[in-house]
């Protein structure tokens, strides 16, 4: 398992949180959110997913990879 921490703008409340974890949960990544520190820590299978899939995911839902 691979793991990455990712700066995210635009996030601000629970349902950020959730939507973020659920659409990461969808392609078969795990992920930590960090509301306080616009971040996400996400594990993923590199063998299966790339990182530029888990961005993309997290911009589906409306927020921002920096």
């Amino acid at each position: 398992m691979k793991q990455a921490t990712l700066k995210v703008n635009g996030m601000s409340c629970q349902h950020c949180v959730n939507s973020i974890e659920k659409a990461l949960k969808e392609i078969g990544a795990s992920a930590r959110v960090d509301l306080k520190g616009n971040s996400v820590t996400v594990e993923y299978d590199e063998n299966k997913l790339s990182l530029d899939a888990v961005k993309e995911a997290i911009e589906e839902q409306g927020y921002e990879v920096a």
